[in-house]
Order: structure tokens, then sequence, then C-alpha cells
């Protein structure tokens, strides 16, 4: 089968993976889309890393092919959409309801795959951009038929993320004010996010004017081009800001935007080793920095009330995918993304 595979040095498209049945707990996805998101980017130019050699893609929807022992809430045919998150349900942390602090979820890649007899690493336990793919069935959420596969499949990561940091995380409240520093895909799932949210001001940062019009169409109520603009329209600093590139120098100026009592979150991701700085003088006025995890989701609550929210029409799914990829065309997807391009591109099997 087809599938995205990175060796350390590069990322190629191949055609000779194979992949295991799935064993008690687990599921196999045929996998119909996959969203190109940045955390793929980062795999492969270094700045997140992982070992190797892994098959790529993290954010994903198909169809159920087949099911292990013991799993019961999805049955071959459904439709899911699929989350990074293997939880084991079992730890302390999920049991008071935190499955992304899972123990048993972080740094403990698997190998279902194999290609020419020698196996492979799972990416994020998920691995997406294959035909084929064994998740945990915790990771596997289950979805109306109706909601096209190419907008279901963001609904995993971007989606998960940016809306839980609002929602779960940050816990943006009616009216209150929030900035969002760069209006990627993250970035623009944090803008709807504050729009459910009912915030009254929501300012989108970003230097490329062309995003302003998305950016809008998301949930901005303002866009500027540069965190020093914020101050013109938001003297006294704002309640939340998000940093959704993952620049240290950025993450300075999120603090720094902050209002008394204000909070700054940050989703994008940096190099490992980067380091931040602030005056601590200025958090003395009850403001606060926050670290968010993959939106401090719970899955398979959360990717069923977005699904809920979209069919709705309060949550944006198809204005995200700027453009759709055959898996062959994967070079091309990566180049458009590195380059701001594409708000999500989407690789279709």
């Amino acid at each position: 089968m087809r599938g995205v595979v990175f060796d350390g040095k590069q990322a190629q498209v191949v055609d000779d993976l194979e992949v295991r049945a799935p064993g008690p707990g687990e599921v196999r996805v045929r996998i119909a889309a996959a969203g190109l998101c940045h955390s793929d980017l980062s795999v492969i130019d270094g700045t997140i890393p992982f070992p190797v050699p892994v098959v790529l893609g993290h954010e994903g929807a198909g169809a159920v092919e087949a099911v292990g022992a013991g799993v019961t809430h999805v049955v071959v045919g459904d439709h899911v959409s699929l989350s990074t998150l293997a939880n084991c349900g079992t730890c302390p942390e999920c049991d008071r309801g935190r499955p992304t602090m899972c123990r048993q979820a972080i740094g403990r890649p698997g190998k279902p795959f194999t290609r020419q007899g020698k196996p492979l690493f799972n990416f994020a336990s998920n691995s997406a951009f294959a035909e084929l793919t064994v998740v945990k069935a915790v990771q596997a959420v289950k979805i109306a038929p109706e909601i096209p596969l190419t907008s279901a499949a963001l609904i995993g990561c971007g989606v998960l993320t940016g809306v839980g940091a609002v929602l779960n995380r940050a816990r943006v409240g009616l009216g209150e004010s929030v900035v969002v520093i760069g209006t990627g895909g993250i970035g623009l799932n944090v803008l709807q996010g504050a729009r459910i949210a009912g915030a009254s001001r929501i300012v989108a940062v970003d230097n490329n004017p062309a995003k302003e019009a998305l950016a809008r169409q998301f949930g901005a109520t303002d866009f500027v081009a540069d965190a020093a603009s914020v101050r013109d329209l938001l003297p006294h600093g704002a309640d939340h800001v998000f940093e959704c590139v993952g620049r240290t120098a950025l993450i300075r100026q999120a603090i720094d935007l902050l209002d008394r009592h204000g909070q700054a979150l940050l989703l994008g991701v940096p190099p490992a080793d980067a380091e931040a700085s602030f005056r601590v003088s200025s958090m003395f006025l009850d403001k606060a920095i926050l670290g968010c995890r993959y939106g401090s989701s719970r899955p398979q609550r959360d990717i069923a009330l977005y699904a809920d929210l979209y069919r709705q029409g309060r949550l944006l799914l198809d204005e995200l995918v700027t453009e759709t990829y055959p898996v062959e065309d994967f070079a091309k997807a990566v180049d458009d993304a590195a380059h701001g391009r594409v708000a999500r591109g989407v690789l279709t099997f």
C-alpha cells in the first residue's frame, strides 16, 4: 500500500508498506483524507525529534476496515475521525479527565508498519499518511457519514488543538478579549474557538495581509500586521493571547500584551531546546503563562462535539481546506504548506 515514509533524511511516497491486523482494543482504518500539519513538517526539518524510519501523518479520517477483540463503539464501515491521543483510560490522569497527560500516551511510538520486512514507527500514534493504519480504539471517533472526510480529517489535530485551547485550557469567557498571533491552521481554529466562546474583541496578528479575509471569516474582529499594533486596539492589553507560531520572540510579545489577570497560551512549537524570557515583575498582576497539549482535549467527547457544531453551521471546516492533493503530490503539498500558501492542505488516497 501507499504511504509517506521519513527515513531521517527525506520524506517520500512509497507503495510497498504493510500494516498488521488490529489487536485487542485496536482499530484498522482505511484513510480517505489526511491534513498536512506543521508538526509533520517539523519532524522532517528536525524541529521535532522522532525515531526513524517513520510513517508520517497524524490528522486523518476514513472508514473502519477491521476491529480487534473488545472493540464495540465502532464497527466495520463506520466513518471515523482519528485523534493522536492513544491514552490508556485507566491511569490517574485519564481518570481525572486529563487524557492529554496520560503517561502511557507520550513518547512510546509503536511499530505497526513494515516495509521490505523491516519495522517502521508510527507518528503520533496515528500515521494518517498511509492508505491503512492501525490505532487504539480510543482514537477512533465515530462521525456522521454526511460529513466530508476531507473536512473531518482536520478535526483530529488542528480543531482539537485550536478550539480546545480556547474552550478547555484558557476557558475564554463571554465578552473577553483575545489576541491570536499567527493565523495558520491552528491560529484559525483559535479564532473560531474565541468566536464560539463569545469573545467580544478578537485580534488576529499576521504579517501576511493575504490572510486577513480568512481570519475575519473565522472570527477575527480586527487584523494587524504586527503585535505592537495590538496596543492601538487594546491599550490595556488582552485577557488572552495565543502564540501559534512557535518563535521565542513572539512568545515574549504574547506575554507583554497581557492585561491584568491575563494569560498567554503557548501553542506554537519551537525547537525542543528553545528558551524564552520575560520580565518577571510584569507577572505579579495575576498574569499567567500556560502550556497547552493538544487543546487539553478529551477526544471521544470533543471530536463528536465539534462534528455536531459543524453540522449546525457554527464551526467551520470546509473553509480550512485550501487545497487537496493526491498523495503522490506530497512534495508539492509540503512546499505549499512551508511557504504559507494554504491554510490546510489535505492529502487524499
